[in-house]
């Protein structure tokens, strides 16, 4: 990758749009250059439902981000989530009919392309394809084929499939907004990147990433992606309950859970009071801090709840499948105070708080350090991991848009002077007629005889005819006086 290739990713959320440009340093950290954010105003639960409001919030984080990072973002990595996206396990395999040759990436490619045609449901597409394990003539448990001799090349997938007409939907947005789609990527295993190490991928480890509209899980062990399910729930439907519950705005509710939230209620003593301003003139309202956390702790128990049962779909039972680094919690509802100890309680398995500083430099703002921004980070890397140039900087355009008016001027001046070029040539055939047409008047004076004419057929010619026939005029009128 050039060292001067920008990448940047776009997180299309439900309560927040992020977009986020970066490069790699020489130490191979991500150095982020500029983040927008703008309020997400066409987008539930993960899905766009209002292209205008999308395509608008995605404008006005883009032309933050530009503004900071001093750049052009031209092509985007997208997250995608939403409760429509599923996944499956899958075999396939295929045989090959050179067995003397070692196993290469295009027999990679080719089973991989099998799988993409697999039928999905009505309406639904693949979105990712990823390998587990191999098998080379019915030999098992091989992580890494290539290099390998075997005329029988088998392997277990986990596919990621979507609702086709949702993720164009969003491709729609991307292009409208006057951006190019350069990938999608699946928020969870984007979140995964940016804030897990491959020693807890390898030792088991489940990360749930809790955001406004959905709660995403990505379990991984032995390195491999094993489980993926989306939550259609997130930190939306605590604010919803706080609002309905307190009999507050929105607004007002979304900065006490915030400010003044907790999921676990014990935490708070009843003579423990906040007080709320009154609309319109209306006496300020009080708001009990207990009642307020056995609001968000319901909610959230929920939430954890549906998140256990798709652990517990995979197996973590099983010693095979255990999750010895437990589980990470990251997205902008982990920043809920005491959610590590309520997911632990209702689990029992280890929990920590997932932040994205590891694959930063060390002079980032803090502010991108958060949880909330985990997904735009792991986006960021993706798109630089496929070396895709999203980005270019103002030097830089400044530079192209110079060669480029310069390349025109040339052209225009070349145009010039072939038209120069065209004009002297017509000059000189015009001159070369004139003569040959004084040399036939002479003859005609002398013989007597009368120059056949023929009917013009260009605007050229007929501009000839006309001057030569003036000219012929004059000098018979010349010679006529002389006699």
């Amino acid at each position: 990758m050039e060292k001067d290739n920008i990448a940047v990713g776009l997180d299309i959320g439900t309560t927040k749009i992020v977009a986020m440009v970066g490069k790699k340093n020489e130490y191979g950290k991500l150095e982020i250059l500029g983040l927008g954010k703008a309020k997400s105003l066409g987008v539930k639960r993960g899905v766009v439902n209002n292209i205008t409001q999308t395509i608008q919030s995605i404008q006005n984080a883009v032309a933050v981000a530009e503004s900071e990072a001093e750049c052009k973002i031209k092509k985007v990595v997208v997250g995608i989530a939403g409760q429509h996206i599923r996944s499956i396990q899958h075999s396939d395999y295929i045989s090959r009919p050179n067995p003397d040759e070692v196993i290469g990436d295009k027999d990679i490619e080719q089973l991989i392309h099998q799988v993409q045609k697999l039928n999905m449901l009505p309406g639904e597409e693949i979105i990712h394809v990823l390998p587990q394990e191999f098998k080379i003539d019915g030999e098992p448990g091989i992580k890494e084929p290539i290099g390998m001799y075997g005329s029988r090349l088998e392997a277990t997938f986990h596919v990621v499939v979507g609702q086709a007409a949702l993720i164009k939907n969003a491709g729609r947005c991307i292009k409208d907004a006057g951006l190019e789609l350069s990938g999608i990527t699946l928020e969870p295993l984007a979140s995964a990147e940016a804030v897990l190490s491959q020693e807890e991928k390898e030792a088991g480890v489940a990360l749930i990433d809790i955001g406004g509209g959905t709660t995403d899980l990505a379990i991984f062990k032995d390195g491999i992606i094993r489980h993926t399910a989306v939550v259609p729930f997130g930190g939306n439907v605590i604010t919803e309950d706080i609002k309905e519950g307190c009999s507050i705005i929105e607004r007002q509710a979304e900065i006490l859970k915030v400010k003044f939230g907790s999921a676990w209620p014990g935490e708070n003593k009843d003579n423990e009071i906040v007080m709320i301003p009154g609309l319109r003139g209306k006496e300020p309202k009080e708001i009990s801090l207990k009642n307020l956390s056995k609001i968000i702790h319901a909610r959230v128990d929920e939430i954890i709840q549906l998140v256990f049962s798709e652990i517990k779909s995979y197996g973590y039972e099983n010693p095979q499948k255990k999750l010895i680094a437990g589980i990470v919690l990251t997205g902008g509802g982990s920043e809920l105070k005491h959610i590590k100890q309520l997911v632990e309680y209702i689990t029992g398995i280890d929990t920590r708080i997932g932040y994205p500083n590891e694959h930063l430099a060390g002079d980032s703002n803090p502010e991108i350090s958060s949880p909330l921004y985990a997904t735009a980070v792991g986006l960021v890397m993706e798109s630089d991991k496929n070396e895709v140039k999203g980005a270019i900087s103002l030097d830089e355009l400044k530079l192209q848009m110079e060669k480029e008016l310069a390349l025109q001027k040339e052209q225009e001046l070349l145009q010039q002077q072939e038209a120069l070029v065209e004009k002297k040539q017509a000059e000189q055939q015009i001159e070369s007629v004139t003569e040959d047409s004084v040399r036939h008047s002479d003859n005609y004076q002398q013989e007597g005889t009368q120059t056949p004419q023929t009917e013009p057929t260009t605007t050229v010619e007929r501009f000839e005819r006309k001057f030569l026939g003036n000219f012929v005029r004059k000098i018979r009128e010349f010679i006529e006086k002389q006699e």
